[in-house]
């Protein structure tokens, strides 16, 4: 999944100005939205209806 033992890794993007991206945790396999729009932006990680973090099953230690 990672590139060059990059531990994170750019799964989607959508949108330029106001823009959302998905980046996986190769290491955990959890995942985090960033959102962007202008200068103000956040990182959360992406949750499940049970509320648990989103695990991505791809990866090296999966």
């Amino acid at each position: 999944m990672a590139k060059n033992n990059e531990r994170f890794q750019k799964i989607y993007t959508q949108g330029v100005i106001d823009m959302m991206e998905i980046w996986v945790d190769t290491t955990t396999g959890v995942q985090y939205l960033f959102h962007r729009n202008g200068n103000a932006a956040g990182l959360t990680p992406l949750l499940g209806a049970d509320g648990k973090p989103v695990i991505s099953m791809q990866g090296p230690e999966r």
